[in-house]
């Protein structure tokens, strides 16, 4: 019979289970923009992760768009932009803590998506 305990969950914030979409894109010295698409996986006050469709290298600084569910004044869409720096990618997902944030009102280009 093993008496292995789990270790202790490290972080300093919870996280929620929360699925919403979501646009990234690298942040370079370049003028050439790397962007992406995903779905956030779990969000905290502090981090996100997120599914991605290429690998970003931890240390990578990111912004990322995600569709917001609140609106405001119950008839203008929300997004919430974050900035920051990836700490962890794998397997088609990454982790990105949080430096900045706002909440910024929400269009729509022609595909129907995320501006």
């Amino acid at each position: 019979m093993s008496t292995r305990t789990s270790a202790p969950d490290r972080r300093a914030s919870s996280r929620f289970p929360i699925e919403r979409e979501i646009r990234y894109k690298v942040l370079t010295k370049k003028n050439s923009e790397e962007i992406g698409v995903g779905k956030t996986v779990n969000m905290s006050r502090k981090g996100v992760y997120f599914t991605t469709d290429r690998m970003l290298p931890a240390g990578r600084r990111v912004e990322i768009s995600i569709s917001w569910p609140a609106q405001l004044n119950h008839r203008c869409a929300l997004q919430l932009v974050a900035r920051g720096s990836v700490v962890r990618c794998e397997n088609g997902g990454a982790a990105m803590e949080i430096e900045q944030h706002e909440f910024k009102t929400r269009g729509t280009d022609s595909a129907g998506g995320l501006q």
